[in-house]
């Protein structure tokens, strides 16, 4: 039996930033997540692809991320086990929670945080009828390296933020860049939409819309697709390409965590974040993608806060009575559980004095 302070179910972004909270509160954790090495979606999915809206970061990697988070929780000894979904919980008489998984190791806290971004999930394809045939050669759901379109022509399809962003990073990489989405107004941030359209102007980026991709051509190999565009005469036309990446989401899934007897809405975990992102369960919060509550952004800076705060509230349910007065880092210092301390700058902690 594995114990701890916090159980988090999830070692992505705001599950690695959860240890460094309730690390500063004195509180140990332990993350559970599927995949074999921490980092979530940021270092499975798309580790080399850019992320614009991380404090003090103007443009860091996604899989940069996750390396300072590690770095930043790592004197606080969090425990990990990988490679294992969570399966079951179940309450115990003395208020804490028993967490299985599915290759039957038991955990046990009395405080739960679900941090399990979107879940379980797989790309969302496109419907061409030949699309299967080219998977894993040329056509890709998820860029993971971007250097194997170095210098190659890439077809990209969609009309968010990942197509915008994934396009205007390529178009330093490959040697061609098409970006083809169904409508003429994106659904991504404007400035990205905005840097798509200077990108074009500049010769940079082919920018393709209202158009959508019909068909692959190619044998063992993408060598272009079919465009189809109702304003054209003829309506269909090839574009040559090495690559075709349809970038169209992806579908999660909460997966045994939706048995759980918590509240669901859209696929998502209901919290209170008018007080601590508790769930409908005492004891079981959910912070990051997998919740869902009134004013909702996916983003992982909101994460972030979601995290800071179920924190304070962990703390409480730990030590019932006891009163924690916050301090600031800068004035503090940070207490590692090795025994380290990180002082304060004295030329910082006088100023704020």
């Amino acid at each position: 039996m594995i114990k701890t302070d916090i159980l988090i179910i999830g070692a992505g972004p705001t599950g690695l930033f959860t240890v460094f909270e309730a690390g500063l509160l004195k509180l140990k954790c332990h993350l559970i997540d599927a995949l074999p090495q921490p980092g979530g979606q940021c270092s499975e999915i798309y580790p080399k692809k850019p992320i614009y809206d991380i404090p003090a970061y103007p443009e860091i990697l996604a899989g940069d991320l996750t390396d300072k988070l590690l770095e930043q929780c790592k004197q606080f000894e969090p425990g990990f086990t990988l490679g294992e979904r969570a399966e079951t919980i179940e309450k115990q008489e003395d208020g804490s929670f028993i967490v299985t998984t599915n290759k039957g190791t038991k955990h046990q806290a009395p405080v739960v945080a679900i941090a399990g971004g979107l879940g379980s999930f797989e790309p969302r394809k496109p419907l061409i009828h030949n699309i299967a045939d080219f998977e894993d050669k040329g056509v890709e759901y998820i860029i993971k390296d971007p250097e194997i379109y170095r210098n190659k022509r890439v077809v990209i399809a969609g009309g968010g933020d990942s197509a915008l962003d994934w396009s205007i990073f390529l178009s330093d990489v490959a040697s061609e860049v098409t970006l083809i989405h169904r409508r003429n107004e994106f659904r991504g941030h404007l400035d990205s939409v905005e840097k798509v359209q200077e990108l074009k102007n500049q010769g940079k980026i082919n920018l393709i819309t209202p158009a959508e991709v019909t068909g692959i051509v190619g044998d063992s190999h993408v060598k272009g697709v079919v465009v189809s565009q109702a304003e054209h005469v003829p309506t269909d036309f090839k574009v040559e390409c090495d690559h075709f990446i349809p970038l169209f989401g992806l579908s999660p899934k909460l997966g045994p965590i939706a048995n759980w007897g918590l509240e669901i809405e859209k696929n998502a975990i209901k919290v209170n974040n008018a007080l601590d992102y508790q769930t409908n369960i005492p004891g079981i919060f959910a912070v990051g993608d997998v919740n869902i509550y009134p004013g909702k952004l996916k983003l992982i800076l909101c994460g972030f806060h979601e995290a800071t705060l179920m924190c304070q509230a962990a703390y409480q349910i730990i030590n019932p009575g006891k009163r924690y007065v916050l301090k600031y880092t800068t004035v503090s210092g940070v207490d590692g559980f090795d025994g380290t301390r990180k002082e304060a700058p004295k030329a910082v902690v006088k100023a704020i004095q």
